[in-house]
């Protein structure tokens, strides 16, 4: 019944995402000198998520709502950022099938990306270091590849998204 609810709640959120916009002039300029080289002048870490997704794109609302400090950016796996930062990563710049963040140094991919995300929000800090201490990563990466396989038919399609408007320097694309 508690799963239900939570879908129920997902589906419900996921149907009021913002839409994406263009972002200011000034903005753009930035976020384009930032997809020449993401982490030149900002070391934060990247979100690639899929920007058609409407669960990842709720997520991604849930994770810029929870990170006022900015400790984390974002690029949609699809943008020319996005395949940039996969390749960088290891991965084909057409796999969209995990969530990676991306760091200075590393990549992590599916459930070890989920949780590192959440050890970057001080929300979730303490569930997120837990969870990675005693949750086997295999049997979290199993459940993390049912929810990704299954993502469209839980909570379906949205138009592509690759910025915010209020928060477009958080947004890593080219215009």
């Amino acid at each position: 019944m508690m799963r239900i609810g939570i879908v129920t709640s997902l589906l419900a959120r996921t149907a009021s995402l913002r839409p994406a916009v263009a972002p200011s002039n000034r903005a753009a300029s930035t976020r384009r000198a930032a997809a020449a080289d993401p982490f030149a002048e900002n070391r934060a870490p990247i979100v690639l998520y899929d920007g058609v997704c409407r669960m990842c794109n709720f997520w991604v609302d849930w994770v810029l709502d929870n990170d006022p400090t900015a400790k984390l950016r974002f690029a949609a796996l699809q943008s020319p950022a996005g395949r940039r930062l996969l390749e960088r990563s290891g991965r084909k710049p057409d796999d969209i099938s995990s969530i990676v963040l991306v760091t200075p140094d590393k990549a992590f991919v599916k459930s070890e990306a989920v949780l590192e995300i959440g050890k970057q929000l001080s929300t979730t800090t303490p569930l997120a270091t837990i969870a990675q201490g005693v949750v086997p990563r295999a049997i979290a990466d199993a459940a993390y590849d049912t929810i990704a396989n299954n993502r469209y038919n839980i909570a379906g399609k949205r138009s592509y998204r690759d910025s915010d408007e209020r928060l477009a320097e958080r947004f890593i694309s080219e215009d």
